[in-house]
């Protein structure tokens, strides 16, 4: 990673021409200890450059996670996520039909060509070519190479960094690219940049992991620029939320029943609905574009085969996108 040394006190230290704050005190980080480590003089908090990876998660808060990234790991791993060859990665979101998770790789990839076709090609997009672009909940980078491709400067954001299928992984793509994507170990309401630097953050099949969108949402739009746009896509969206509250309690027995674990030590969201999403929206002044990809017959059918057998609504995936006014 391309690491700058702090010109003077009174300026924010800068990893790839990003100036970086203090996660913790949010001060800017001003201080560097060799070329590895940057140091808040302000709370003294190391941020360090450990096995191709940025740690801007101070200790109080990996031990607030802690206990969600252990199930969350177990979770996955029993899924059957990740592999040990590179080759899988580099073909993500892409997988064979034998793959435990192959249905809901077929909706990143849907999602993702809409993406590339739909938005990212068309005039004034935030995802042209040479923007900078927030990927936060990036898991194992996928996404962020696949931008990486289309010349967008993408930065991979995730709390998990192990090897399978966390920002560890990414490493399978770095002999690919002329210029390894930066990834960094944080929270997204807590991110480790100075305010606009950005042109576009992308929440791909991870805003409902927050625990309050209000507060997750504020920090997107601080590191955008003025123009700038947020992305939702693959978050669970419910015409109502009994929906999902019923969703939540079916997903915590199964976890229960088949992990061990309510996988509930944070309370995160979950899901959207339109009430929340307007919410949002009335909050920031902001309005939602709404893209609605087409996901397949059968995926369009699960809403009238749930009702005919009386069951609750299914969840449906939409890609939202709201621009920064100000």
């Amino acid at each position: 990673m391309i690491f700058e040394d702090t010109v003077s006190v009174k300026e924010a230290a800068t990893i790839q021409g990003l100036q970086i704050r203090c996660p913790r005190c949010f001060s800017a980080l001003t201080c560097s200890v060799g070329r590895e480590t940057l140091m808040c003089i302000a709370c003294g908090f190391p941020m360090e450059f450990r096995n191709g990876i940025w740690h801007a998660l101070p200790v109080e808060r990996a031990t607030y996670y802690a206990r969600f990234i252990k199930d969350y790991e177990a979770i996955r791993t029993a899924e059957g996520r990740g592999s040990s060859q590179s080759s899988y990665y580099l073909r993500l979101p892409d997988v064979g039909p034998t793959d435990q998770n192959a249905a809901q790789w077929k909706v990143r990839a849907t999602t993702f060509l809409y993406l590339k076709r739909k938005l990212i090609a068309r005039a004034g997009s935030a995802l042209r070519s040479g923007a900078r672009v927030l990927d936060i909940g990036a898991g194992n980078g996928w996404l962020s190479y696949r931008l990486s491709q289309l010349g967008v400067i993408p930065v991979a954001i995730d709390l998990l960094i192990n090897d399978a299928d966390g920002l560890g992984a990414a490493k399978h793509y770095d002999s690919q690219l002329k210029q390894p994507f930066l990834r960094v170990q944080a929270e997204a309401d807590r991110l480790p940049f100075c305010d606009a630097q950005f042109d576009a953050v992308i929440f791909n099949a991870s805003f409902h992991y927050s625990e309050n969108f209000t507060r997750t949402f504020r920090e997107a739009l601080r590191c955008l620029v003025p123009g700038g746009s947020i992305l939702i896509a693959d978050s669970p969206w419910y015409e109502h939320d009994e929906s999902g509250w019923q969703m939540l309690a079916e997903r915590r027995s199964r976890f229960f029943n088949r992990f061990g674990t309510f996988s509930d030590s944070i309370q995160s969201q979950e899901f959207l609905t339109d009430r929340r999403l307007d919410e949002l929206a009335q909050t920031f002044g902001i309005r939602w574009e709404r893209h609605t990809p087409f996901y397949g017959i059968s995926w369009s059918f699960r809403p009238y085969i749930a009702s005919l057998r009386r069951r609750r609504e299914p969840s449906t995936f939409r890609i939202y996108l709201a621009t920064k006014v100000s």
